[in-house]
């Protein structure tokens, strides 16, 4: 039993480091852009282009992302988005045209790291566990804020020293050294090494059941269907979920990607505006373990609600900040983008694999991503052209509350409490049922 229990907290682990690396390996670019506009006087828009590139890249091949999973496991999977970023990081040296930088920085990157960031992990680390779910989602994504921590100032100190080749040799050095060892440590379900998730087994089930409450089967015919792409494109849910990922992601790349531009232009300094950002990303930490592990007793419609208002608050206050540039509003504006919108990323997953549970998860839920993914990528686009047409950020920003809100109302309506009740409201659920019988009696 404790050999059982610990392995899906050693998945959470690999995910953790995986992350912590990978995600924050492809930020970089931010901190190599600079050295690059410099060395070769390229234009900033088009340097820019190939970090936009791999986002584009990241976005179409996510569906398949979902396929491989299923089809090969991630094992395979992980393996392959380390050597791809790898490749790309330790190739991006050799620069000397433009299009290098596309190949390298851009495709390559862009491709490995569909596969070690929020979507690759999305496929399988939900499957390890039940009755705490969004608490284990929330610890290995946490990976990300902990990671950029450590690795920012440790790259921007070797771009200092050394140079941004340097620094991009040792950073795939550093993806091949650590990942691709503890990524062979991943299995896709509990059950491929004869475990049940949450570390129970077949011959304890019914003990634990009593002792720890998990979630219950609310529609039996729902849950029960082997849910396909092509059967579940035919939902409803998929439709909503697909809405509010869009919505979603698009509040939140809307804010992220402009907002050290708007805080400079409304009389802060740079480095408020930096410091901001970075105060952002160190309170997301917390935020997507507690309410990740809030949605395993409260549920994750209401998680996704609060971290959706938490942007909302987030962008309100920044249109305050254009009529009164107070740090009290910056404050608040950090705040309720760090503390309260970060959660979402916790119960991303659970709130799909609710509802679709089944052989072909990670099919369903790299296509969802796929929304999720333009919505990112429509969130700031659209922000800047609303900017450029009316000379501030008021309308783009009341678009994007709207976007947030619809994308709340949007996983209402696909509610996966209609199918699976989390631990923490179980009991409230068996004493309905209990309720309901005694009254036919």
């Amino acid at each position: 039993m404790r050999a059982r229990f610990f392995y899906g907290w050693v998945i959470v682990a690999v995910t953790f480091v995986t992350m912590a690396i990978g995600v924050n390996a492809r930020t970089a670019f931010s901190l190599f852009f600079p050295a690059i506009v410099d060395e070769f006087q390229w234009e900033r828009g088009l340097t820019a282009g190939a970090f936009s590139f791999g986002f584009v890249v990241s976005a179409t091949l996510s569906p398949l992302i979902g396929r491989m999973m299923d089809r090969f496991g991630p094992r395979v999977l992980m393996e392959i988005g380390v050597l791809l970023m790898a490749a790309g990081l330790l190739l991006a040296p050799l620069t000397t045209e433009v299009w290098h930088l596309y190949l390298t920085m851009g495709l390559l990157v862009g491709s490995g790291s569909v596969c070690l960031s929020y979507t690759g992990q999305s496929l399988y680390l939900p499957n390890w566990f039940v009755r705490k779910r969004g608490l284990a989602m929330g610890l290995a994504f946490a990976g990300v804020g902990i990671g950029s921590i450590i690795m920012f100032p440790w790259i921007g100190y070797v771009i200092a020293h050394a140079g941004w080749r340097s620094a991009s040799t040792a950073l795939g050095i550093l993806m091949l050294v650590v990942l691709v060892p503890i990524n062979l440590m991943v299995r896709k379900r509990p059950q491929d090494m004869g475990f049940m998730p949450d570390g129970d087994d077949h011959s304890d089930s019914e003990a634990m059941q009593a002792k720890h409450p998990t979630v219950v089967i609310v529609d039996p015919a729902w849950a029960a269907t082997d849910w396909t792409l092509s059967r579940a494109l035919r939902t409803a849910p998929f439709w909503w979920l697909s809405l509010g990922f869009f919505c979603g992601l698009y509040s939140w790349y809307a804010v992220q990607v402009h907002q050290t531009k708007y805080l400079v232009e409304v009389g802060f300094s740079s480095n408020v505006a930096v410091w901001a950002l970075g105060l952002v990303s160190l309170l997301g930490i917390p935020s997507q373990i507690v309410l990740g592990g809030l949605s395993d007793r409260i549920g994750r419609e209401w998680i996704w609600t609060i971290s959706g208002l938490g942007f909302v608050i987030c962008l309100v206050a920044l249109i305050a900040l254009a009529y009164v540039p107070s740090m009290a509003l910056v404050y608040l504006m950090i705040i309720a983008q760090g503390l309260i919108g970060y959660g979402s990323t916790a119960v991303m997953a659970a709130v799909v694999v609710e509802i679709f549970e089944g052989r072909q998860y990670g099919s369903i839920f790299g296509t969802i991503m796929l929304a999720g993914l333009a919505g990112g990528a429509a969130g700031p686009w659209i922000t800047g052209l609303l900017h450029d047409r009316y000379g501030d950020y008021t309308a783009a920003f009341l678009m994007a509350i709207a976007f947030s809100l619809l994308g709340c109302a949007a996983i209402w309506f696909a509610a996966p409490r209609k199918v699976r009740v989390v631990a923490g409201r179980a009991h409230l659920f068996d004493q309905h049922a209990e309720s309901a019988t005694s009254e036919v009696r």
